[in-house]
């Protein structure tokens, strides 16, 4: 029984080791934030953080993530107060909803290391996060907003526009 720290919280699931850390997740667990897209790895809905870095769960193998830290949609948030998931609020970035998840989870991976991105890096970084509706400019615009509102919670001032 692999022992895994998701959110926060330390959990024993009974799973093989080859299974696929989004069915722990989802069926095990029952966090449904993390959502099935491809299974294949190519679409980024079910990205998680394993120590701080984005992954895709449906291509991570328990065995690979027991004793490190993972983070859902849930534990990023679960009340909404990140400044990505205010930023999607306000940009009114879902369409359908269905990639939101794995898009705000590939970009507070971003957000975590650099609170200074360009639209370039932005635009690399989420490169391979699928949106079937097409709101990659909505997504754009969410990034930099919450990257402005982490800079200027953490100095003060948003050096960018200053």
């Amino acid at each position: 029984m692999p022992n895994l720290n998701i959110n926060g919280r330390n959990m024993s699931v009974e799973a093989a080791g080859d299974t696929p850390l989004l069915w722990v997740i989802r069926e095990q667990l029952q966090m449904t934030g993390t959502k099935f897209g491809c299974g294949a790895g190519l679409c980024g809905a079910c990205t998680v953080h394993v120590n701080g870095e984005a992954v895709r769960s449906c291509q991570t193998a328990v065995s690979e993530v027991a004793g490190k830290k993972i983070t859902t949609i849930e534990g990023l948030g679960a009340k909404g107060e990140h400044p990505l998931q205010k930023a999607w609020v306000a940009e009114q970035v879902p369409q359908c909803g269905y990639c939101q998840s794995g898009q705000i989870m590939q970009a507070a991976s971003l957000l975590a290391k650099n609170t200074n991105p360009t639209k370039e890096e932005v635009v690399a970084h989420m490169d391979g996060n699928l949106c079937r509706c097409m709101t990659y400019s909505r997504i754009q615009r969410a990034i930099m907003r919450a990257a402005s509102e982490m800079r200027t919670a953490s100095t003060g001032t948003d050096r960018r526009n200053t």
